[in-house]
């Protein structure tokens, strides 16, 4: 459970550097309040689609990521990050990606601040 909590607070962080640093990945809301619950859920929405759809689609991927020496993978987390993107549009939630370039950069930046953050964060293995 707190490897859960952990990994949901890095993926918000992570979110929370690409929405600040990109300007078409965008979080509104009426107060920061709103803002910090909806990227909370958001973060966790984005957990269930790399736990649940990720693996599927780099098992279908197989091939690409062999012949690109996993360059793919950049393309596997733009597209991670747009369907969260449209299923936080279908569960009402302010956030939005706009476009696939943006969905690279930001997946780019979610991939490294992500990674940072879990390097410094308690792995919850004591």
């Amino acid at each position: 459970m707190k490897n859960f909590l952990v990994k949901t607070i890095a993926n918000a962080g992570a979110l929370a550097v690409a929405i600040w640093l990109v300007q078409d990945i965008t979080l509104t809301g009426d107060n920061t309040a709103k803002k910090t619950v909806t990227l909370i859920i958001v973060a966790l929405l984005f957990g269930l689609v790399n736990f649940f759809v990720k693996p599927i689609v780099k098992l279908l991927t197989l091939p690409l990521f062999i012949l690109t020496l996993g360059l793919i993978t950049l393309v596997v987390n733009a597209l991670m990050l747009l369907l969260t993107s449209w299923l936080a549009d279908v569960l009402d939630l302010n956030f939005h990606v706009e476009g696939f370039w943006t969905a690279v950069l930001g997946g780019l930046i979610i991939s490294i601040v992500s990674w940072a953050l879990n390097v410094v964060l308690p792995d919850g293995k004591d």
